[in-house]
């Protein structure tokens, strides 16, 4: 048995979710939700297709990178973080099973009834737990149409006992599926530094500021967020998430089989085709920033749909939190001076407190003129 949930007090309906409005019938689209027009997915009613181009992400074999192909491999891998800032992997070496579990926990979570997933709402950013909706429900003028399981991960064993304990299994899977994602981040981030000239995959090739490097992102941030679409009663008038781009180092993202992410492509909205068992990776703001440039992050949003649910799962990855990220100075010369400033968490954090955070506007912050 579950622990007997608290009431909020909070009154405002919006405040208390989409699925909550989902779970009550909503038939029509509240207000708070209508985008103005020219934020709103383009649908073309003539051609409906127009707006549906989607796009299979350049594919990133990990056990090839293990092998004698690597060379390729990360030149394959350069090309997709210049170009798209996106690519998808598939043969990670992340049992089926831990992946299977994390996306029904989570699905069994948002199934619990509303008080109990109501305990671990919070307004504090640095919470170990956050249950919420839209982006960021006390500056959000519309509301987007989203709710989200926010949980630090590192360090495990601290954050854990503030997790939540029904499902009676959640800790369980969610941290397993934790260490693993975390496993898989800091292999992707060896090739990631090692395509940029950085890291040397042979110990012949290793320096001792290599090994500092990577060190620092064992230590790293991890927050894995669960998002959660309830099918929307309009879904042409709204978002699941609006246009924006990760924060950190590298995001990787599990999601079910329902189609909603779309990636800015040469000035259009793509759909990202879901594929089996296959991670989605992107470029985030603290790898362009330390690729000085070289690697894109890029703006993608999440668009809902009248009859299926959606759900999700983000793992973001970057240095610790405490830790000043800016260009490697092996990347900066007279071709490529320093184009951005050095930032750090705390940073971030005070910026999105302070307005409502639109596409890009964070890193343009940083970017030297």
């Amino acid at each position: 048995m579950c622990p007997p949930a608290m009431a909020l007090t909070n009154d405002d309906e919006f405040q208390k979710g989409v699925k909550h409005l989902f779970e009550n019938g909503v038939s029509k689209l509240p207000n708070k939700y209508i985008l103005p027009v020219s934020d709103r997915p383009k649908v073309d009613k003539e051609h409906p297709n127009a707006a549906k181009s989607s796009l299979k992400l350049p594919v990133i074999d990990f056990g090839e990178l293990q092998g004698p192909n690597r060379s390729q491999v990360l030149n394959s891998l350069s090309s997709a973080c210049e170009e798209y800032g996106f690519f998808q992997v598939v043969n990670h070496s992340i049992p089926i099973e831990a992946i299977r579990s994390m996306i029904d926990v989570s699905t069994r979570f948002f199934g619990l009834p509303y008080e109990e997933r109501a305990k671990y709402m919070s307004s504090d950013m640095t919470s170990p737990v956050r249950y919420g909706t839209s982006l960021n429900q006390r500056k959000d003028s519309v509301f987007c149409w989203r709710d989200f399981l926010k949980l630090v991960c590192h360090p495990l064993s601290d954050v854990l006992p503030h997790w939540p304990s029904c499902p009676m299994d959640f800790r369980e899977v969610a941290a397993t599926y934790a260490r693993e994602t975390k496993w898989l981040f800091i292999r992707i981030t060896e090739a990631i530094l090692e395509s940029l000239g950085l890291w040397g995959a042979t110990t012949e090739e290793k320096t001792e500021e290599d090994d500092e490097i990577l060190k620092h992102f064992h230590d790293g941030s991890q927050l894995m967020v669960v998002n959660c679409f309830p099918p929307c009663p309009e879904p042409d008038l709204t978002l699941g998430m609006p246009p924006h781009s990760d924060y950190g180092f590298l995001t990787l993202l599990l999601q079910d089989e329902v189609e909603g992410l779309q990636i800015q492509y040469k000035g259009k909205w793509i759909t990202v085709e879901p594929m089996p068992n296959s991670f989605v990776v992107n470029v985030g703001d603290h790898l362009e920033i330390f690729s000085n440039g070289r690697y894109k992050s890029v703006l993608h949003r999440v668009f809902v749909n009248p009859a299926k649910p959606r759900l999700s799962v983000a793992s973001l990855h970057s240095l610790p939190f405490n830790c000043m990220v800016g260009p490697s100075p092996k990347l900066i010369d007279q071709v490529n001076p320093r184009r951005y400033k050095d930032t750090d968490f705390a940073t971030f954090l005070e910026y999105i407190s302070s307005c409502e955070p639109k596409k890009k506007n964070f890193l343009e912050s940083r970017k030297l003129t």
